[in-house]
């Protein structure tokens, strides 16, 4: 049997060769050729995993704001983007996400002021807070390791950087006069966020393309809230000018929860044809400690769920076009320190991107969210698209 024989039938046992047909083209192709055109197929299940999804992730990437159902998180899969692998080794990993939270939205529909303060989701409060804006940026740091085909961990550490403004809750009727400017508070955020730490297995199928994963995230991040009375608990940011300013920013919209957080998920990838890889992963994350839990001092993160959807163009050696479908849901806060009736909602983007092979070890890649559909719990702030660029090293 020549090399190419013996390459067409490891390539048949692996999957990467699908039925009768594909075998009898490439069984007496020259190696050049078998070796060119299956060339993505082998580095899509050789590329280090990294756990961290999603967004994406998440994976997704980090949930990393969650003053509603949608702020900062971003959904798209790192793993994904730069190919799920077996091989063991260390992977490095480094991206940045911008998140521009600039339209005021209701179930499915834009809100204005007016609506915030004459129809609020809370009417017991006589009014409702007008929010501004929030401008998210996030710097995240991985490192993953998979000691085999079956076992890898990895640490992922978030840097929050965050602007939000706000004309505070305002009292029934509206008049204009309360969304102006001389209303307007401002707080930033720029510190360490909550780290996530990871394990995957994926040894429940010899090609090991399904896995779950399994982890934690653990409160690293700034976190408080101020009680009725004006006391302060934990170490929040304040608002720094405006009417509100020395009053702490919302709980939600600090660099960290306070919460330790139980990660579960799933993901499976597989060849769809000769040039087009296919994947899903789902991940579900439940706060299961809480550091603010005195009674008028509490805080508890809404249950998030997220899954995401891809394909991968693989035609081409060095750079793979791809597009994902991300979904969200999240439940509403909890606690005296939370915005309950503005916290739940569902989303789901379109996230068209691309990744390149700069060297054999090194990968860039770039993706933008649209959002195609939301359907939000009272008023929260939504953004009109996302952006992440991000680096990947294997080692």
């Amino acid at each position: 049997m020549n090399a190419a024989a013996r390459l067409v039938g490891a390539l048949a046992q692996t999957g990467i060769l699908h039925g009768p047909r594909q075998i009898d083209a490439y069984i007496n192709a020259p190696l050049g050729r078998i070796s060119r055109d299956f060339l993505m197929h082998f580095l899509f299940n050789a590329r280090t995993i990294k756990t961290a999804p999603l967004a994406l992730l998440m994976s997704a990437l980090p949930m990393a704001a969650q003053a509603c159902a949608t702020c900062g998180c971003t959904l798209i899969s790192t793993d994904a983007a730069t190919g799920y692998s077996a091989e063991s080794g260390w992977r490095l990993n480094v991206d940045y996400t911008s998140i521009d939270q600039n339209e005021l939205r209701t179930g499915s529909s834009s809100a204005s002021p007016e609506q915030v303060v004459n129809r609020p989701s809370d009417p017991s409060l006589g009014g409702g807070e007008i929010e501004h804006g929030t401008t998210n940026q996030y710097l995240n740091f991985t490192a993953a390791y998979r000691f085999n085909a079956d076992w890898g961990i990895s640490l992922l550490v978030p840097y929050v950087k965050r602007d939000h403004d706000t004309y505070g809750t305002q009292l029934q009727p509206y008049t204009p006069a309360e969304s102006a400017p001389d209303q307007l508070s401002n707080a930033s955020v720029s510190s360490l966020g909550d780290i996530k730490l990871l394990a995957s297995y994926q040894g429940f199928l010899p090609t090991h393309n399904l896995g779950v994963q399994f982890g934690v995230k653990l409160p690293t991040g700034n976190y408080g809230g101020e009680t009725e009375d004006g006391n302060f608990v934990g170490t929040p940011v304040l608002f720094k000018s405006g009417p509100g300013a020395g009053q702490a920013l919302d709980s939600s919209l600090q660099a960290g929860t306070g919460s330790t957080d139980l990660i579960v998920g799933a993901y499976y990838f597989q060849p769809i044809s000769q040039n087009f890889d296919g994947f899903v992963n789902g991940q579900f994350q439940s706060a299961i400690s809480e550091r603010m839990s005195a009674a008028g001092a509490n805080y508890r993160p809404g249950n998030l769920a997220t899954m995401s959807l891809g394909v991968r163009y693989e035609a081409h050696a060095n750079w793979v076009p791809q597009l994902q479908i991300n979904l969200l849901h999240k439940s509403a806060d909890q606690g005296a320190f939370a915005d309950q009736p503005d916290t739940e909602g569902t989303v789901a983007y379109l996230s068209p991107g691309i990744s390149a092979s700069l060297t054999k070890k090194l990968q860039l890649y770039a993706f933008v969210q649209v959002p195609v559909y939301s359907h939000l719990a009272g008023y929260q702030l939504f953004p009109g698209w996302t952006g992440t660029v991000g680096i990947s090293l294997g080692l």
